[in-house]
């Protein structure tokens, strides 16, 4: 009999892991691709992956780059949040390779975790280092339309005037950025922005940007997904890794194909 209950007690504990597992970790590992299409007209795919935070990251760089060799995007596009940690970035730099072999545009923005490390240059150098462009309040004239990179909101480093200075109006913009916070303020025209930061919560529970502040935007219920203002359409990630607790509730880690 005590044989018995010991294997049962074993028994309950498997179990109750097994189901930790699949509610908190699977949705770290099972990536999903979301499908968005927007009517622009510039016959372009766009891959945006956002919030890396490779120090939490399950998703392995093979994947990633397996997931570009079939999708075939023009572009891709990084909404900020490599890592906050200095010692990541060799981790960081694997990633870095395995999309850099694929042979596509990669421009990117900060974050607010990237600007946490102690010297953000040594960030800045490894990017360059695999051919990113990374836009800090500036713009690209690109073959099908504007691209415009506004560094990060939630860090104050956002400069509005400075990203639109050189853009040609007549043209689509798309606009990439990390905090999608920086949208109540935007006050000029725009086709489509890509945003991140906000993990589709991360944790799916009722009034969870009610207890956790994260800006203006997630408390009007507003934290993933495309939406529309006055001045132009935006999309927000929920993000390929993680920040805080390495788990996520009822939301899987994703990488967005845009069809412009």
């Amino acid at each position: 009999m005590r044989l018995e209950g010991i294997l049962l007690n074993g028994l309950y504990v498997f179990l109750v892991l097994l189901i930790c597992y699949i509610i908190f970790i699977l949705p770290t590992q099972w990536l999903k691709i979301e499908r968005i299409r927007y009517p622009l007209n510039l016959n372009v795919r766009i891959l945006q992956i956002s919030d890396m935070h490779v120090e939490r990251l399950r998703i392995r760089p093979a994947k990633i780059a397996a997931i570009i060799h079939d999708e075939k995007p023009d572009y891709i596009f990084i909404t900020g949040d490599f890592t906050k940690y200095r010692k990541m970035l060799p981790k960081l730099e694997e990633y870095l390779r395995a999309m850099a072999i694929c042979n596509v545009p990669i421009f990117c923005v900060l974050g607010n975790h990237d600007y946490q490390q102690k010297n953000v240059k040594d960030l800045v150098k490894l990017l360059r280092k695999y051919g990113l462009r990374l836009l800090r309040n500036e713009s690209l004239h690109l073959e099908q339309f504007e691209l415009i990179g506004i560094d990060d909101f939630d860090s104050d480093k956002s400069d509005i005037k400075a990203a639109f200075r050189a853009v040609d109006d007549r043209r689509t913009k798309l606009i990439i950025t990390h905090d999608p916070n920086i949208v109540l303020h935007l006050n000029k025209e725009f086709d489509y922005l890509m945003a991140g930061h906000l993990h589709g919560k991360q944790f799916n529970i009722p009034f969870f940007f009610h207890i956790k502040n994260a800006g203006k935007l997630p408390r009007m219920g507003i934290y993933k997904g495309l939406h529309k203002q006055q001045y132009g359409a935006y999309y927000i990630s929920k993000g390929i890794g993680q920040t805080g607790v390495n788990a996520r509730l009822f939301v899987r880690s994703e990488v967005t194909m845009h069809y412009l």
